[in-house]
Order: C-alpha cells, then structure tokens, then sequence
C-alpha cells in the first residue's frame, strides 16, 4: 500500500485510496473538453502480436478521453509496416504510425544528419524524438503520454494516473513522471534503478559535494521509469539523449527549463511487469552494462556542465565509492527482501554491483577520451529554425506513408 511521504524537491502524488478507474476516466473525460490528450508509443515492429502490445492495444480501445495515438514503429520491412498499420487499426482513436527505417523518413533523416540535427544512434531515443516532432506538426493535442509497448501488466489505470496530472487544468504541472513499486510475489525486479542508479547518485554527491541536481533526481520513486507525460510546448525545448541515458537526459533537461513545482511524480501501477534486459558482460556492448554505462556517461555530461571537474583520479574515486554504497544497498535489499518473504540472490546481486562499478569506471574514461561527442539530439525548436519546412515535410512524409500502407 501507498504512503503520504514527500521526499525530495518535487510532488509525489500517490494511490492512496485505490480510485474507482471509472472515476479517473469520467474526470478526464471531462478535462479532454479542453485539454486534448494524445499518447506516444515507440515499438519495435517484434513488439507487435505480442501478449504485451495485445493486451495494451485492446485496454486502449476502451479509452474515451484519448485524442490521438502516435506510433513509432522501428525495425520494420515494408509488409512488416502494412501489418503494423493494420494491427493498430481497431483503434478508435486518431491513429499515426511513423515507419522510422521507411525511405521516406530516412530520406529525412539524412537531410537532417547533414545538418547535424539528427538523433546520431538508432533505439528508443531517435523512435520518440521523430514521434515528438510528428506531434509538434500537427499541434492537435495539448498535453502527451509516453509508455512502452512490453508492459505485460498493463492496464488502462496506468495511462490514467499518468495523464492526470498534466491534463487537470487546475494543476501546474508541466512534466509527470510515473513510478511504481518493482516487485513480483516472489522477487524484487529493477536492479538498474535500484543497484545503480540510487547508489551512484549518492556516491556522486559523495564525491562533488552537495548538489541540487543530484538532489532533485534522488527525489524520482524510480527515475528509470519509461512513463511519463508533459504538456505539449514542453516537446519544443527538450534535448534528449538517443543512447539508453534517455529518462535520465529527459529528467535533466527537466531540471534545467522548469522549476520543481512545475514537475511531479505519480504512482501509476500496484503491479508492474515488462521485458527484463539480459545483464550484459563487461564490454558493456549490450543488456544491462550498456545501459549502465550510457546512464553513467549522462550523469556524469550534466555535472560536467554545472562546472564539475572529473578526471581519471576522481573518477576511480566514484567507482570505489558507488561501490561502497551499492554493497551497502544489497545488504538492505536483502533484510527487506526476507521480512516480506520475497527471494533474494544475494551473491548475483553482488556481481550485478561488481559489473555496474565496471560500468561506471568505463563510463567515465569514455568521458574524458571524447569530450567533443555530440551527446543530446537538438530540440526541434532550432530544428524548426534550421529547417523551417521540416514540420509539414515530416507530416507529408507520415501521411504518404499511410496512404500508401492502409489497403
């Protein structure tokens, strides 16, 4: 069950009285008079007919409030995008599917990458951030919602609770981050956010001293949280990584346009289950370790530019420190784990740290040998001023896709 607790510097809205989702709809119902609301879903063409983007796909179509569902489908052939667009056809929704390797995207893409104005690496990132400016294009809806298409747990709920707090105009609320507890009847899950982030936060505070920043993602229930939801202007000045550092980017690009009390948390699941990362080896060329490595490099860019020093003495520093902290958490994770009679394999959870310091220490070398990467995809605000047609031709481009694919 939920608590009233506030910790930290932003908003925690909990579920304290289990609402009737019947309520939460008709309110925002309501609200869809004069806050138009839309989501976007980035998905993997191997996502599609799977029990999770089934079950999400059948729970949408079931939602009155909604406005329009924007689809960013990755990986897909030309009859992999025919089936996409029929598979999401049953919705009732005004629905958009962007083919992100279709010729004509690419084609865009390319003129983009000239420029240097394009997102530089394929995955989620570069799926939302074309998703973003398709929206920005059409300018049909006031407030958005992000979630994944591998929430095997999904309920409608989810989308409710996270859209709330954005489209309530009596709220202030600019950005709305989702959290939920990350536990199964058996087990804890989340060992990214729990084994590293958490501990790694802490150790960097540690390290370089008391810090706002550092603060303000301490206050996020699970920063690594895949949902959230923002108001629409907010898309124009987002700069985001395209590298698996996305929600930690997009939470400090957060920090640095708004003030916390236009930003909150919400908790949107009593359970919550998706497709689980393999670890990963100490390449970290993939799984866990390779998110691991890109959060590390994020944090570690955006204390860069609040004028922190780092070099290879400070950032053995913080391996040797987040690794203090961490075995300090596993130590917790496991009294809580068996007060509550959950399973816990304290001994993998010990590696999973061992291989996260790794991470770290690789993370902040990869720093220091390529200061001039280009690390964040540039908002479309500059976009739009570099390119000033690069709105409608992304619209025409979505559009010809469409009538192209919808036989």
């Amino acid at each position: 069950m939920s608590d009233f607790h506030q910790h930290g510097t932003i908003a925690t809205l909990h579920n304290l009285s289990q609402r009737p989702l019947e309520d939460l709809e008709t309110q925002l119902l309501e609200f869809s008079q004069s806050r138009k609301m839309g989501l976007i879903l980035p998905s993997l063409y191997s996502e599609i007919g799977t029990n999770a983007l089934d079950k999400i796909v059948s729970e949408l179509a079931r939602v009155e409030y909604l406005d329009t569902v924007v689809v960013g489908i990755d990986r897909a052939s030309s009859d992999q995008f025919k089936h996409a667009v029929q598979f999401f056809k049953p919705l009732p929704q005004e629905v958009c599917l962007l083919w992100q390797d279709g010729p004509r995207l690419r084609e865009l893409d390319t003129l983009l990458k000239d420029e240097r104005l394009a997102p530089y690496q394929e995955g989620k990132g570069r799926n939302v951030w074309y998703c973003m400016g398709y929206l920005l294009s059409q300018a049909r809806v006031d407030c958005v919602a992000l979630h994944d298409c591998d929430i095997v747990t999904y309920s409608r709920e989810l989308l409710a609770r996270l859209l709330f707090p954005v489209a309530n105009p009596i709220f202030s609320y600019a950005f709305c981050k989702g959290y939920y507890a990350r536990t199964t009847q058996t087990k804890m899950n989340g060992r990214a956010n729990r084994l590293l982030v958490t501990p790694l936060l802490r150790a960097l505070e540690i390290v370089c001293g008391p810090s706002d920043y550092l603060k303000f993602l301490d206050s996020f229930r699970y920063a690594l949280a895949g949902e959230f939801s923002m108001q629409l202007d907010v898309l124009k000045t987002l700069k985001i990584p395209s590298d698996w550092g996305l929600e930690i980017g997009l939470l400090s690009e957060m920090h640095r346009n708004y003030s916390s009390n236009r930003i909150c948390q919400v908790d949107i699941a009593n359970h919550y289950d998706h497709k689980h990362q393999d670890l990963g080896d100490e390449e970290a060329a993939h799984g866990l370790a390779r998110m691991a490595t890109d959060i590390a490099k994020a944090l570690y860019r955006k204390l860069a530019t609040q004028g922190e020093v780092f070099t290879q003495e400070k950032i053995r520093t913080i391996k040797a420190t987040y690794y203090r902290v961490a075995l300090d958490f596993v130590g917790m994770y496991h009294n809580d784990a068996l007060i509550n009679g959950l399973t816990y394999d304290r001994h993998s959870e010990e590696k999973t740290v061992e291989l996260f310091a790794q991470n770290v220490m690789q993370a902040g070398w990869d720093f220091l040998e390529y200061p001039m990467a280009q690390p964040f995809v540039p908002a479309w605000n500059r976009v739009i001023s570099a390119m000033p047609d690069i709105l409608p031709r992304l619209a025409e481009a979505v559009a010809q896709d469409a009538e192209e694919f919808a036989a």
